[in-house]
């Protein structure tokens, strides 16, 4: 069984105490709103679900990949270009994705060979791989929250 802290890196990553989670804030969004813009948002739901996954997957690649280059630029890179899905799959294909990595990130979580205040392996001293989980856990729920604050102005919420 994994240590206490662990466990609760494990539940962060999945996390649904405080605030929705990811799995709830992008169930039930139908394609015509997936590449909606509401008043007074900046981003689609489409923009925010790829935003999440494609920094989640840098993360987990920055924490794990002893051949990593940061080549991606910011902000491009990192959001996707058009409000809506490219097509109509892509949508389920970027949430199986990002469940995947997240699927990931707690199996490295829960590997007690793994030491987490070890630094990543092309990163500096202070970029630990608990840093990069926390900065996962923390920028997903920022977005998950925006996310649900779209479809609620979309009417597409509760």
């Amino acid at each position: 069984m994994a240590d206490p802290l662990r466990a609760h890196l494990a539940r962060l990553l999945k996390w649904d105490e405080a605030h929705a989670s990811f799995d709830k804030a992008v169930s039930g969004v139908p394609t015509d709103l997936q590449g909606a813009r509401a008043p007074g948002f900046e981003h689609s739901p489409w923009q925010l679900i790829e935003h999440v996954r494609i920094a989640q997957f840098d993360l987990l690649d920055f924490a794990v990949n002893s051949n990593y280059r940061h080549e991606m630029t910011w902000p491009n890179d990192y959001w996707p270009a058009t409000p809506a899905p490219p097509d109509p799959a892509a949508w389920d294909q970027s949430v199986a994705t990002f469940n995947r990595d997240r699927d990931a990130l707690i199996k490295l979580v829960l590997d007690d060979t793994v030491d987490l205040a070890a630094p990543v392996p092309t990163g500096k001293p202070q970029q630990t791989i608990l840093r990069s989980i926390l900065l996962v856990a923390d920028h997903n729920a920022y977005h998950v929250g925006q996310l649900v604050a779209v479809r609620r102005a979309l009417g597409n919420w509760g």
